[in-house]
Order: structure tokens, then sequence, then C-alpha cells
């Protein structure tokens, strides 16, 4: 019997450690109902011995490099707020990322958010979450 609770305690720390080490690829998912409701594509990746203060300086740049607009950096959020217009239709698209400290390093988070009536490729949005995602540490 404690040969098996070993081996099962194993298989849970060995996949604590697998959830903990996953890349922002494997975090991302999609709630709403494209052309119904708003939809939103989220990510997250953690960072280790990253601080919050120096992902957030290079968050705000991946951001901009990546052709968002109206961005705002709010230091005592450790967020990033920007935008972009992408149909040219007014209806604007939003994008928060969030760097937070995590344990010896730094989680962040990411949400792009479409209104409810426009569509977006997940395969690019999640490209260009995670491009921004991993720009914290570039």
């Amino acid at each position: 019997m404690l040969r098996t609770f070993g081996l099962g305690a194993a298989m849970m720390a060995a996949g604590m450690s697998y959830a903990a080490a996953q890349s922002c690829e494997q975090n991302f998912s999609v709630s709403g109902v494209p052309m119904v409701t708003a939809v939103a594509f989220k990510t997250f990746q953690d960072f280790p011995k990253l601080r919050p203060d120096v992902a957030l300086a290079k968050l705000a740049q991946g951001v901009a490099a990546e052709g968002f607009h109206g961005i705002k950096v709010d230091k005592t959020l450790s967020s990033v707020d920007a935008y972009q217009d992408t149909a040219g239709s007014g209806r604007l698209q939003t994008l928060r990322v969030v760097a937070r400290k995590r344990g010896g390093g730094t989680r962040v988070d990411a949400v792009f958010e479409i209104q409810a009536g426009q569509i977006a490729d997940s395969n690019i949005v999640r490209k260009g979450l995670c491009t921004i995602v991993e720009s914290a540490v570039d």
C-alpha cells in the first residue's frame, strides 16, 4: 500500500510541475459564441525569476510591436491595456496584459476580447497573444 501511495504521490507531483511549466500555447483558451456574443481569448505563462516591473516594461513594447494603439501602462495594477480596430468599423477589440508576482517569478496573463458580431481566427490570435506574453523575457 505504501508503494502505491508513493507512486501516486510522485505522479501527482510530476503533474503539478508539468502544469506549472505549460507554455503560453498550451494555456490558450477561448470563451463566448462567435458572431453571437463577445469572445474572449485568454492565455498565461509563468516566468521564474522574472520581476513583474521588468516584465511590464517589456510587455508594453511587445503590445506596441503587435500593432495595438492607445497603449496605457498602469504600474499600480501592473497591467497594459490597448486596443485595435482591424476592420476599420470603429468597433474596437481590447487587450489587457497583466504581470503579477507568483512565488519567485511572474505570471503573465493576457486577454483579447472582440465584440459580438466580430470574428477572429483563434490560431492567429493565439500566435499574437503568445508573442506578446513571451516578450516579457525578450
